[in-house]
């Protein structure tokens, strides 16, 4: 097994320019790629958290009695996503709103009477907390007769939701085609040192060396390409991220939420996937050199 490491660490710096290239090709396109996965990351992250503080508003009808807030309270508790329903009174709306204004509060100070209604503050379950559900709640809500308005953010809710799949499908085009585009690279890469060495690979199989001996060390070059790729292209990032958020005080927080770079499992695991370009892309280049070789000795 050390035989076919040394040969490969020889090939490697036999070619250096087209190993340079190689690597650069797949450091490129995993630091793009995983660019994309650290914004898919924080932002569904974000999005989570906003979910989090997703409430739905319901506006109740004018003059209902304690008795009537009471059981319509108790009939909201029961459906289906609801975790918590809280009465805010108009009055006591009215006051939040004026501390909310803090020196501009002095615009409510003319009122004669309060013009905000009595509400239910209703709070949901980390199951519910979905576009389509919340919709689902609301209309049911809505369609109460002693609700008189409902109100959940419904604008925003839908158009975050739609940019976070839109990034998402981005990515993963993305992804395929700058896979496809390094496994093309290093299979040409592969093909162009087997083809230097033909005259070499032809002697070792007229003294009688097997296949495996000869492919085994452009195997290991390529999971040797792979890696190297995808190390440079994860350290651009970091360098890139670490630069770009030291810019910024706290590390670009966000309310609650504070921006991270990819967590160490998403790190091995793209990683692993640079190395399966470099084996895929020796395993391509050598199918076809061997077919070619095998029908040109026929």
């Amino acid at each position: 097994m050390m035989i076919y490491y040394l040969r490969a660490i020889r090939d490697l710096r036999n070619n250096k320019f087209l190993n340079a290239v190689t690597v650069v090709t797949i450091a490129l396109s995993i630091m793009i790629v995983s660019a994309f996965l650290l914004f898919f990351i924080n932002a569904n992250q974000l999005v989570n958290s906003w979910k989090q503080g997703i409430r739905v508003m319901a506006y109740l009808q004018p003059d209902m009695t304690a008795l009537e807030i009471s059981a319509l309270k108790q009939q909201i508790t029961g459906m289906a996503g609801v975790e918590e329903v809280h009465y805010i009174s108009k009055q006591e709306a009215l006051q939040l709103l004026r501390a909310h204004l803090k020196r501009q509060s002095s615009l409510l100070s003319d009122l004669k009477t309060n013009p905000l209604p009595d509400t239910f503050e209703i709070r949901l379950l980390p199951s519910a907390r979905n576009d389509k559900k919340v919709e689902q709640l609301a209309v049911e809500i809505e369609n109460l007769s002693t609700v008189d308005d409902v109100e959940y953010g419904q604008d925003w809710v839908g158009r975050l939701s739609y940019i976070v799949r839109l990034f998402r499908l981005t990515a993963f085009a993305m992804g395929g085609l700058f896979f496809m585009a390094s496994v093309f690279i290093v299979a040409n890469t592969i093909r162009l040192v087997i083809y230097s060495r033909r005259a070499e690979i032809d002697i070792m199989r007229l003294v009688g060396a097997s296949d495996r001996f000869i492919t085994a060390p452009f195997y290991i070059e390529g999971l040797i390409l792979g890696a190297l790729g995808g190390l440079c292209g994860i350290l651009t990032l970091l360098v890139t991220f670490a630069v770009l958020t030291a810019r910024f005080e706290g590390g670009f927080a966000i309310g609650l939420m504070e921006i991270q770079f990819l967590p160490f499992g998403h790190v091995a695991a793209i990683i692993a996937c640079s190395m399966l370009i470099g084996w895929l892309g020796c395993y391509l280049s050598l199918k076809q050199f061997l077919r070619y070789d095998t029908t040109e000795a026929q």
